[in-house]
């Protein structure tokens, strides 16, 4: 009988052609939606422990840390429950949890992408399977949360949950892979098509990635000086009304758990906080209510509003004054940065930037600005009830238009005239290579006088004008240890050898040679050493030197003075001994 294997279900051959890491990538996913949950359940389960009089049991704390974790995904709650027995919407997200779920992504798709650092080493998992397993991953616990809350007070709209909580995940574990690949300009580039033609026409080009860094980075900063400084202005306001929000703080509950509830909130509020004080530094301001608008020039706010610590530092009601005009520095500072930060790339590459480009960046950039400042306002409000309470936090249409205008207005000006100004600085502190300083006006040019002391030119020069000295010049063939090596070199003298050379040809040369050395009477070194004024001890001074009899007694003896006195001592001649 033929033994045959069951054939494998279309499922189990899907799974064992699976790509390779997508199992990895499905666990990171589900590692980075639980250590989110977990981190909210346990905040929420700790001060439900240490709450004297819980209203609820410990199935009530979990299904609010669930909730809370999709209100920091951005999706609306409702509350059911009330005393009107209305249904009450929760919109208004903070922005500090929100930055937990992103950074949470984030580090999942690098985790899932598991790039080697080595480049020999394995390939990295292709993005759509990186990507995509992360986000079926976060998905499945995201759901399986939602429907875990469907049964408490505060329970999630499904809407929300259909269009938030999938953008928060794609965008969070997009960037994460594709900051594992190492910042590819290929998305960029196809989202670019969508764009108009003039406008992607604007955006293209040989240096399209470094413009559109440039334009990211300058509006990156000056969204970053925008909230910081509504940070600031939030602080100023609070000290400003100090005994309300201490007042406002302290009628919410009694308890010091509910008090650090409390404070928690606050703190989890103060990005929304910075983004409403920086709509108000721009003109559009916030909204408090229906048809409540608070702005530099005006505040409205509603009559009945919640005590809040946040809510208090609201300003007065009634006309502005000229401390709350002062507010429109702010975006002018950041414009200011922002065009700074294009006039410093456009000066900085191999080729610089002419002003038509510098100008075409900066208005980019102001258009980046408007594009981030119109995502965090519309993250940053959102409904607190119903009538009133239905509109909260600055309206997005309007802050991200007046974050652009602000930035082109300020942020244009400024890049050109810091791009002219860092170019006139590089000509004027740069001199051209091989350029000689002219001479002062009025001053007499000097002319070098000939040997002869009439003529004039390059070759000429005066008698008693010492050359001078060259400088050496190093052989660049040389080890770096010869360089060291700056003893100047005696004079060769034909015939003149030292001891040892003597002792090596004595004992090489046979017959007369051999007997003449032996002969020779020793030779007093000392006094070889100390020679007299009229001696020379390098060059002979005899007759006989040139001679080969001379030539040969120097080389045996070493001794010039041996090979006679004349004139011709020093002279080379050629050795016929054999």
């Amino acid at each position: 009988m033929t033994d045959r294997r069951p054939s494998l279900t279309p499922l189990s051959t899907r799974l064992r052609d699976r790509p390779p890491g997508l199992s990895a990538s499905l666990l990171n996913g589900v590692v980075a939606a639980g250590l989110g949950l977990g981190t909210l359940t346990v905040l929420v389960l700790g001060l439900w422990i240490s709450s004297p009089y819980p209203d609820s049991g410990p199935g009530g704390a979990l299904h609010i840390a669930a909730a809370l974790w999709l209100l920091a995904h951005g999706v609306e709650l409702v509350r059911t429950g009330t005393v009107s027995g209305a249904q009450l919407p929760v919109g208004v997200t903070p922005l500090l949890l929100l930055a937990l779920p992103v950074w949470l992504l984030y580090r999942a798709g690098r985790y899932a992408t598991d790039a080697s650092a080595d480049p020999d080493g394995p390939p990295p998992v292709p993005v759509r399977t990186a990507w995509l397993g992360v986000v079926v991953g976060y998905l499945g616990v995201g759901t399986a949360a939602t429907v875990y809350c469907s049964g408490g007070e505060l329970r999630p709209s499904w809407g929300g949950v259909t269009v938030w909580l999938p953008l928060v995940a794609v965008a969070g574990a997009g960037a994460g892979v594709w900051s594992a690949h190492g910042y590819p300009p290929q998305p960029l580039l196809r989202a670019l098509k969508v764009l108009p033609g003039p406008v992607r026409r604007a955006v293209s080009g040989t240096d399209a990635r470094a413009r559109l860094g440039t334009a990211a980075r300058a509006a990156a900063a000056a969204t970053a000086v925008l909230t910081g400084g509504g940070a600031l202005l939030v602080a100023a306001s609070m000290v400003w009304h100090g005994a309300a929000a201490r007042a406002s703080f302290l009628e919410l509950t009694d308890g010091w758990t509910g008090r650090f509830a409390v404070l928690l909130l606050g703190m989890a509020l103060v990005p929304n906080a910075s983004v409403w004080a920086a709509s108000y530094a721009l003109g559009p301001g916030f909204v408090l209510g229906a048809g409540h608008l608070v702005h530099p020039f005006a505040s409205d706010p509603a009559p009945l509003l919640p005590p809040f610590p946040l809510l208090a530092a609201v300003p007065d009601a009634g006309p502005g004054t000229r401390l709350n005009w002062a507010a429109g520095l702010l975006p002018a500072v950041a414009a200011m940065v922002a065009g700074w930060f294009v006039a410093r790339a456009a000066v900085r590459g191999p080729r610089r930037w002419r002003t038509g480009r510098t100008a075409g960046v900066a208005l980019l950039t102001a258009v980046v600005c408007a594009l981030l400042l119109t995502l965090l306002a519309a993250l940053a409000g959102g409904p607190m009830g119903v009538a009133a309470l239905s509109r909260f936090g600055p309206p997005w249409w309007l802050t991200g238009p007046a974050a652009g205008a602000w930035t082109a207005l300020f942020g244009l000006p400024t890049a050109l005239v810091v791009r002219a100004w860092r170019m006139w600085r590089g000509r004027a502190g740069t001199a051209p290579a091989g350029a000689t300083p002219k001479p002062p006006a009025g001053a007499p040019e000097a002319r070098p006088k000939s040997r002869s002391g009439g003529g004039t030119g390059p070759r000429a020069r005066r008698e008693d004008t010492p050359l001078a000295p060259q400088k050496p010049v190093r052989d660049p063939t040389l080890a770096v240890e010869e360089g060291y090596d700056i003893l100047p070199a005696e004079p060769f003298v034909p015939g003149l050898r030292d001891d040892l050379d003597r002792a090596l040809r004595q004992a090489a040369t046979p017959g007369p040679a051999e007997n003449t050395a032996d002969e020779t009477p020793p030779r007093d070194d000392r006094q070889d050493e100390t020679p007299r004024e009229d001696e020379n001890p390098q060059v002979g001074a005899g007759e006989d030197a040139g001679t080969p009899e001379g030539a040969r007694t120097l080389r045996e003896t070493g001794n010039p003075r041996e090979a006679g006195t004349g004139e011709d001592a020093g002279t080379p001649q050629r050795d016929e001994t054999p």
